[in-house]
């Protein structure tokens, strides 16, 4: 059985399989109701963030979800992974900010967090719930937020200091205050050239090379003014350089309007669209607990522009605040204090798909030593088969399943594993990353 949920899943283990299989589709079930008396929501699980956020906002516009940032992400999905937005250093992730859940396990039974008990109720928020049932809705904790929040962002290229800011970055960001988040972009593009159109340039020794360079973006968000803001950063980061002119205050749905490509001004009914781009790609994922050095920096930056532009995207989130507050055991999700940033890279493989895999694969092979290790983490919702697989009939053994179990989970990954024995012990809900239980 194939479970999909509202939307995005980057391996397509909710839709696609290499066997025989029923696709159980859950978009008719969608219904949203918000109280902001108990700032609560019961969310079925065919909905979207995007559809939550606009919900919320039509009950009050001092109240949020910390779930993701993009608009067309399913919510069951984002949240059975962990999920992690703009709110996650003030709140947590979208896991930890689960009251209850009703669930059909392999028995056919409906359960809520008493009758599935704690076990089950700790699995499901984190550990990936096609796992252990089908989630037919969640009950949410919503957070509060100001009328008035300020989005930012720099731009600068590498020819501009970037990578001497980005690897400030590194260790401001985290050991900011919890209102403010700060990720890091950085993509290849052309260089802004006299001649439109032009391509290659001549270096100091007269050969010619791509005129390419690399964009490294500095976004954010902060809850409260402008003012504020500038502040803080002047004294906190002054490298990045921020300015006025740089900022805008906003109301916090007009924030999620922005961070989903939309324009501040818009109306909020366009978080509805269901319509999400599709591209072809390939990502992987990665957890900072040490900061780069300026040299390993250099080499990334040396990797990206090998590539196309237009062709990849890297994405430095920061964690800290409520992350580092948060046990690593107290959800399936592990990555915790002592984590600086997660990484995110991803490259098209629309056109030459043997040429996108090798840059991506080499890329991940370079960042080894400067990422976590013992094990290598990885996000559950950034989910990569090349970490591992299961056996298509089912029978995975728990030392095949840690492969790839212990990087997303780490020694939760155990308890997973006697949660699904205890649940399901005849692997009835199974795909190539499923928990599997012991055999």
């Amino acid at each position: 059985m194939r479970i999909r949920g509202g939307g995005h899943d980057y391996e397509g283990l909710s839709y696609v399989a290499q066997v025989p299989f029923l696709l159980l589709d859950m978009i008719n079930l969608r219904s949203i109701h918000v109280d902001p008396v108990t700032a609560t929501a019961w969310v079925q699980s065919g909905a979207t963030l995007g559809e939550l956020y606009y919900e919320i906002a039509q009950k009050s516009n001092t109240l949020a979800f910390p779930g993701g940032i993009w608009s067309t992400v399913g919510v069951s999905g984002l949240t059975s992974g962990g999920g992690y937005g703009v709110l996650r250093r003030k709140y947590g992730l979208a896991a930890d900010n689960v009251l209850d859940a009703r669930l059909i396990d392999a028995n056919g039974r409906i359960l809520d967090r008493k009758s599935m008990g704690e076990d089950l109720f700790w699995a499901i928020r984190g550990g990936g719930a096609s796992s252990f049932g089908v989630i037919l809705s969640w009950k949410l904790k919503l957070s509060y937020v100001p009328k008035i929040v300020t989005v930012f962002q720099v731009e600068r290229t590498i020819e501009q200091n970037a990578i001497e800011v980005l690897h400030r970055w590194q260790t401001v960001a985290p050991k900011l205050p919890k209102d403010v988040e700060m990720r890091v972009v950085a993509n290849t593009i052309w260089k802004n050239l006299p001649n439109e159109g032009q391509k290659t340039v001549q270096d100091d020794s007269g050969n010619t090379q791509d005129a390419k360079t690399v964009s490294i973006r500095f976004i954010g968000s902060f809850l409260g003014q402008r003012k504020g803001l500038l502040s803080l950063m002047n004294k906190k980061f002054p490298e990045l350089g921020l300015v006025a002119e740089n900022c805008t205050e906003v109301s916090y749905i007009q924030s999620a309007l922005l961070f989903s490509l939309f324009s501040a001004g818009a109306s909020p009914t366009n978080l509805l669209s269901r319509t999400a781009y599709k591209i072809p790609f390939k990502a992987k994922s990665d957890f900072v607990d040490k900061p780069i050095s300026r040299q390993g920096l250099d080499g990334l930056i040396k990797i990206l522009l090998q590539a196309s532009p237009g062709r990849t995207n890297f994405l430095f989130t920061s964690f800290g605040g409520r992350m580092d507050e948060i046990s690593e055991s107290a959800t399936p999700f592990p990555h915790r204090a002592g984590t600086l940033y997660m990484m995110y890279m991803r490259v098209r493989t629309d056109g030459d798909t043997s040429s996108a895999m090798k840059w991506i694969r080499g890329l991940y092979k370079y960042l080894t030593p400067y990422v976590t290790n013992s094990p290598r983490a990885a996000y559950l919702n950034y989910n990569d088969l090349d970490l591992g697989v299961n056996n298509p009939q089912g029978s995975t053994s728990y030392k095949q399943a840690s492969k790839w179990g212990k990087k997303y989970f780490k020694n939760n990954f155990d308890r997973l594993v006697i949660v699904k024995s205890n649940v399901d012990p005849g692997n009835f809900f199974r795909h190539e990353q499923s928990i599997p239980p012991f055999s």
